[in-house]
């Protein structure tokens, strides 16, 4: 992240995806009562990813903004418009289609089951995170001008 936006803070901003989205995963286990697991933790991480592309999809669009001369404050709220149904559609593409998985009672889904469970209640803590706080965040947080590159 930081050779794509060539800032730790932008790629701090972007990295505080991860604790809300293992936050919707774990509550996702908690609520179905399964135990944690190999097969859960790699859902953690795949959850991880789709968190931090989002993150990216969304910070990328409010610093193109920036660079075309928008302020700051106008460029988050425009920016969080415009990249609203990019990101719920990387979420919807993600969650529905572990649905099945999570649901599975058939030959193997002792192991399916916690791996989808976790990204499908991760992807929606992960979507609010990126939809509300990172442009919060950033707003707060980033930098009031871009450099040109």
């Amino acid at each position: 992240l930081y050779g794509a936006f060539g800032s730790v803070r932008d790629a701090l901003i972007i990295f505080t995806a991860i604790p809300l989205s293992l936050t919707g995963g774990v509550l996702a286990l908690w609520a179905r009562d399964i135990s944690l697991s190999i097969s859960a933790g790699v859902g953690f991480i795949a959850l991880s990813g789709i968190a931090v592309l989002n993150g990216v999809v969304m910070l990328s669009h409010i610093k193109d903004l920036m660079a075309q001369g928008m302020p700051l404050r106008d460029a988050v709220r425009e920016g969080a418009l415009r990249r609203l149904r990019p990101v719920l559609m990387t979420a919807l593409v993600a969650g529905l289609g572990f649905v099945p998985m999570a649901f599975n009672t058939g030959i193997g889904s002792e192991v399916q089951r916690p791996l989808a469970t976790v990204v499908v209640g991760g992807i929606v803590t992960a979507t609010l995170l990126t939809l509300v706080v990172l442009p919060a965040l950033y707003s707060r947080f980033g930098r009031k001008t871009v450099e040109q590159v």
